[in-house]
C-alpha cells in the first residue's frame, strides 16, 4: 500500500483513512518513529499502565506459562472455601519444616 502525503507545517503529516483503519490507528494513538536506511518508518505502538506493567514482564510471562501448563496437564486442586485452601498450605508446610510453601522461581 502506498500513497503519497504532503507534508504541512512543523513537519505534520495525515496518515491516509485506509492505512489508519488497516493498522487500527485512531486519534490518539502513539506511534515509534524511525529511520531505516533514509526511509521514515512509523510503527504503531500499544501501551500499558504503569501500574500493569508487572505482569509483561519476562519472568511473570513464565509464570503464567507455566500454571497454564499446570492447568492444561490437570495438576490443580479445588477448594470449597478459603479456610480449607490455608489448611492445606498450612498442613503441608507443618508437616515437613523444612519445606517452604512457595519455592524460588529463576
Amino acid at each position: 500500500m502506498e500513497e503519497l502525503i504532503s507534508v504541512r507545517k512543523k513537519g505534520q503529516v495525515t496518515l491516509p483513512l485506509s492505512m489508519r483503519k488497516k493498522l487500527g490507528i485512531a486519534d490518539g494513538s502513539i506511534v515509534l518513529s524511525k529511520i531505516v536506511d533514509d526511509t521514515i518508518v512509523l510503527v504503531p505502538q500499544e501501551t500499558v499502565d504503569r501500574d500493569q506493567a508487572w505482569f509483561w514482564k519476562e519472568r511473570w510471562q513464565k509464570l503464567e506459562a507455566e500454571a497454564d501448563r499446570d492447568v492444561a496437564a490437570g495438576r490443580t486442586k479445588t477448594f470449597a472455601s478459603v479456610e480449607d485452601l490455608f489448611h492445606e498450605i498450612e498442613g503441608a508446610a507443618q508437616a515437613d519444616a523444612d519445606r517452604k510453601v512457595q519455592k524460588k522461581r529463576s
